[in-house]
């Protein structure tokens, strides 16, 4: 199948799950069309184990044709975090920059530490043999908060706008760390030229070249995306400035070999701020902003769909799942001492709301990036092994932690109803 066909059966797919999740089941539209699509790959090896392989025999060439790693990494992402990016306040962002600063940094390499520790002697209870170097690799890959998935979720969880930046703002920028991590690991798994590569300057450099030649690089794009949205007042000429700065920007940082997805949340924060209020009129606005709306709820709707129906290809045993269970634990574990530690020493100087550990820890969820990182590994028996008990970690974090953040922030907001003030010293 062309990639016009596979494209249109997706989203003919896609369309359906959400219809019947609208209609039936009234979950939010991203969990809602991810459980739906598990419960009918689910039904497929049903059916197949009964001897009727027709239908997953056509899903699985439909799948085999839809590289998962490149759709999401090279092709949704950089649309995502520009949508998420364009709403968030950057008066806000800069007020906790401390706070998303340090757990999108030291966050993501404790976690990284904790997790791969861990699953090496998880692991050989369960007699999955895999190195240690590759149980550090499942670590950098499984610590980041996937913004795709977070930002999806804060949407209806009614989160107050300090909390809300928080989250957000550190699930947008800890993929930068969380690829030099990966990176460095995976060169050293690997062998060759990456291990004799990984030493503390060679670190240095790439965090450097990633994070911050991303983040000048976004602001630079962003910026001249800005001043020629000065000099016109049409809104589709002012859409598709914003489309060429996200399509051309992340493309340009990827042949640059700076970091992507940092340069265009970088650019998204200065459009979305600056941009939306000095460069537009209301129409303008209400255009762009209907625009990016709607990209983001539909590409949400097919990553989503596309993760529930992975299933169908994987090689899940049951103690990839038995594991994977066990491993969710500690991945809450890992995010717990990785939040609670930084914020609490924060809170010597800073007043939080009492239940922002709690709440940072659950609103963590692992999405699809983490899927990706592992199905960009080598082939061989540890990409099996990681990229299945991957996939059991992210679906039971969309699902129990993405059904569960709405209540547990309206809990806290219900129990202090009184407005954090996270901004400056605490008052004696």
């Amino acid at each position: 199948m062309d990639l016009l066909g596979t494209a249109s059966l997706l989203m003919t797919v896609t369309a359906l799950f959400a219809y019947v999740n609208y209609r039936f089941i009234r979950l939010p539209i991203t969990i809602g069309v991810m459980v739906i699509s598990l419960v009918f790959s689910l039904f497929l090896v049903l059916l197949s184990k009964a001897g009727l392989t027709f239908g997953m025999e056509y899903t699985e060439k439909l799948l085999s044709g839809v590289d998962f790693d490149a759709t999401l990494m090279e092709g949704m992402l950089s649309f995502l975090l520009f949508a998420g990016a364009l709403h968030i306040n950057l008066n806000e962002l800069l007020d906790k920059q401390w706070v998303v600063g340090i757990l999108a940094s030291v966050g993501v390499i404790t976690s990284t530490f904790i997790v791969g520790i861990s699953s090496y002697f998880i692991f050989g209870w369960f007699d999955i043999n895999l190195p240690f170097i590759y149980c550090m690799l499942f670590g950098s890959l499984i610590a980041p908060t996937d913004p795709v998935a977070v930002l999806a979720i804060l949407k209806t969880a009614g989160a107050s706008k300090s909390l809300e930046t928080k989250i957000a703002g550190e699930s947008l920028f800890n993929d930068g760390i969380a690829v030099v991590v990966f990176l460095v690991i995976l060169g050293i798994a690997v062998g060759g030229d990456g291990a004799a590569a990984a030493t503390p300057l060679s670190v240095a450099k790439l965090f450097f070249q990633e994070t911050i030649g991303g983040a000048l690089f976004g602001f630079m794009i962003g910026w001249i995306t800005y001043r020629l949205l000065k000099t016109v007042d049409n809104y589709h000429v002012e859409v598709l400035l914003t489309l060429a700065l996200v399509m051309g920007g992340y493309a340009a940082a990827r042949a640059m070999h700076i970091s992507g997805p940092i340069a265009i949340v970088v650019a998204g924060l200065l459009i979305g701020n600056h941009g939306r209020r000095f460069a537009m009129s209301d129409q303008s606005r209400e255009h762009l902003d209907t625009f990016w709306e709607l990209t983001d709820e539909i590409l949400n709707a097919v990553l989503f769909m596309l993760i529930g129906l992975e299933i169908i290809i994987l090689n899940i045993n049951g103690n990839h799942v038995t594991a994977g269970v066990l491993m969710f634990c500690v991945v809450l574990m890992a995010r717990f001492i990785a939040v609670g530690i930084p914020v609490s020493i924060l809170k010597l100087r800073q007043s939080f709301h009492p239940h922002v550990i709690t709440i940072l820890t659950w609103g963590g969820i692992r999405g699809g990036i983490s899927v990706a990182l592992a199905l960009s590994l080598p082939l061989g028996p540890e990409r099996n092994v990681i990229v299945a008990i991957t996939y059991v970690i992210v679906i039971m974090s969309v699902i129990l932690q993405g059904l569960t953040i709405k209540s547990l922030v309206q809990y806290a907001a219900g129990k202090y109803p009184v407005p954090e003030h996270d901004s400056g010293p605490r008052n004696h």
